[in-house]
């Protein structure tokens, strides 16, 4: 009997010292480590290496028959996780997620507005250090300030939400932010309204909408309806406690619901996005939905918004890594 194929589960590493959102990757997996047992496959876990040489004699010692990829940070920067795809398509390994490609442009939040607003995929107005800018935010208005390439809410808080009466001023408030988090940031038209997302599960040759999510924030009167990172990752806070995910949404919003499928769908069309990804939505007091961001390669740990919606569909947790390998694996056969 042929002995089992290996999978090569390679993540980020993880300093004893790491915030919770860094954790959550370890918890990643140790799920897929099941998964994939139970999948039939036998697995090798790596840290992925900086050192290219290092990592390279580290692959060709495991051989693996695909690389199922959890790199979130390269050399603690989110900027450089298309590095590790990049790596993996110079030794032509498959791997699970999204492309070098598209891990770029998505996870450059501007350079993701750009590609969205030129191929009129609805996204709010936003200010970028740039020029010429793409963008044009209209004053007085609110913005909220993010950082370019971070994920999983850092860097987001109430101090987010600024109020501008002038270009000037605003791109005052987007280098004070900067200066503040060390990180490059950009400002946005804050929405009032309700946030959605939508997961996609790719297979060969297509992809499929997962049951779309409401974010419901029972917050007091004043702080900003925002998923933060304390509603992300902080127990115990008022923002944790006071944001819920539901599934139950009324027959009143079904064309609504119908719309952000057909706009994520074109999203993943657009960004050339493999196996699994999340479109963030929020949509305003017309009923507008406008695209926050396009997460590439999400959160699966269970519990998290992917896996539940998954489950909503039908598909246990096993059944989604299944399905995320076979979309992998089937591109392989195609190519």
């Amino acid at each position: 009997m042929a002995a089992p194929k290996t999978i090569a589960i390679i993540h980020n590493p993880v300093s004893e010292l790491a915030a919770a959102d860094e954790r959550d990757v370890l918890d990643q997996v140790e799920e897929i480590v099941d998964s994939v047992g139970v999948l039939g496959y036998a697995h090798e876990v790596l840290p992925f290496n900086p050192n290219l040489v290092e990592m390279k004699q580290a692959l060709q010692r495991i051989k693996p028959y695909c690389i199922f990829n959890l790199v979130e940070a390269v050399d603690g920067d989110s900027k450089l996780q298309h590095l590790a795809p990049a790596f993996y398509d110079h030794l032509g390994i498959p791997y699970t997620g999204a492309s070098t490609e598209a891990l770029f442009l998505t996870t450059h939040k501007v350079l993701a507005k750009k590609w969205m607003s030129m191929a009129q995929v609805p996204t709010a107005e936003w200010l970028a250090m740039e020029n010429p800018p793409m963008s044009a935010p209209t004053f007085p208005g609110r913005y909220i300030i993010k950082p370019v390439s971070e994920e999983a809410s850092v860097g987001l808080d109430a101090s987010a939400i600024v109020t501008a009466d002038s270009r000037e001023e605003l791109m005052d408030l987007v280098r004070e932010r900067q200066r503040l988090l060390g990180k490059a940031c950009f400002a946005e038209r804050y929405i009032e309204g309700r946030e959605f997302n939508l997961s996609l599960l790719g297979r060969p040759g297509g992809v499929d909408a997962m049951p779309p999510a409401e974010m419901n924030f029972d917050f007091p009167e004043g702080v900003p309806k925002i998923m933060d990172y304390k509603a992300k990752w902080v127990e115990g806070t008022l923002e944790w406690e006071g944001t819920q995910r539901t599934f139950d949404l009324p027959p009143s919003d079904n064309d609504l619901l119908e719309k952000l499928k057909a706009i994520a769908k074109r999203c993943w069309d657009l960004f050339h996005l493999r196996g699994y990804a999340r479109v963030d939505f929020r949509v305003d007091k017309q009923g507008e939905p406008f695209v926050l961001e396009i997460n590439a390669n999400p959160c699966i740990t269970s519990g998290s918004g992917f896996p539940v919606a998954c489950e909503k569909s039908g598909l246990g947790y096993d059944a989604m890594v299944q399905r995320i390998l076979e979309d992998t694996l089937g591109r392989e056969s195609l190519a």
